[in-house]
């Protein structure tokens, strides 16, 4: 049985006034403390423009993009493009049935462009091409019957990507999917948005992961008629793998970030 190398047993609840400072206080937490594991790690932030769009600070979205290439890893965007297609949306101009389509004939060539991240399949094509059934387009569904009616319960506005049928498997190693469930709960604030990570990569994954879920609250909050919240993360083992944690690029590129916001 494999045991994590946790930094505790209890929560750790990690605040971030933007998705870069929530990232970059994620891995000062790894840094500080022994091991290389947070179990469990729920990252919250706020942090969204006037617009709606997620906030970021772009010297340290941009070191972190140096260094990952670097290491030969996908960009932030390329992450966050697995859970929401932020550029098809744009491009789609603000229409949604745009978005699907663009996506629908985009995806095939995505997958193919790297089949052993993208093979088994990308957590938007998950939330939007479940199955074929009526429901296939989980987000779509929520949508429309949130819109169309007062009074729906809480529980309609969920959406799921782990699928036992397909992802129970015997492997040793699995790559997708590490999230399992979104779900959206409207306030008086506006949209908060809940995803559920069994296991996260912090150095590979985690800053993308943030940016396309922001990105996924803030379109769903547009299409539902009110702003995004806060996007909360609950992650059941956040892993700092694939780089060392007192790696000097790392740590000068987080302590940068940080006392760039302590001066702020």
């Amino acid at each position: 049985m494999s045991k994590s190398s946790a930094t505790a047993a209890v929560p750790a609840i990690i605040e971030g006034p933007n998705v870069s400072v929530a990232w970059a206080r994620v891995i000062d937490r790894i840094q500080t403390h022994s091991g290389n594991a947070i179990t469990p790690l729920v990252m919250t932030t706020a942090g969204f423009d006037a617009n709606g769009a997620p906030i970021e600070d772009p010297a340290l979205r941009q070191r972190l993009d140096a260094l990952l290439r670097e290491r030969e890893k996908c960009s932030v965007e390329n992450v966050a493009f697995t859970i929401f297609p932020e550029r098809l949306w744009r491009m789609a101009g603000g229409d949604r049935q745009k978005l699907y389509a663009a996506y629908r004939l985009v995806l095939p060539r995505y997958k193919a462009m790297n089949r052993q991240l993208n093979g088994r399949g990308l957590y938007f094509e998950r939330l939007m091409m479940f199955d074929e059934g009526p429901f296939g387009n989980q987000l779509e569904h929520i949508i429309q019957t949130y819109t169309s009616r007062e009074n729906v319960r809480d529980t309609l506005l969920q959406a799921s990507v782990f699928d036992a049928a397909r992802d129970h498997t015997k492997a040793k190693f699995q790559i997708f999917p590490c999230m399992q469930h979104v779900t959206f709960v409207p306030t008086c604030d506006g949209l908060v948005t809940n995803a559920l990570y069994a296991t996260q990569q912090l150095f590979v994954r985690a800053y993308g992961n943030y940016l396309g879920l922001a990105q996924l609250c803030s379109f769903m909050a547009r299409e539902l008629g009110m702003a995004p919240a806060r996007l909360n993360v609950y992650v059941g083992v956040a892993k700092l793998e694939r780089i060392a944690k007192t790696d000097p690029s790392l740590t000068a590129m987080v302590d940068e970030a940080l006392q760039r916001r302590s001066a702020a």
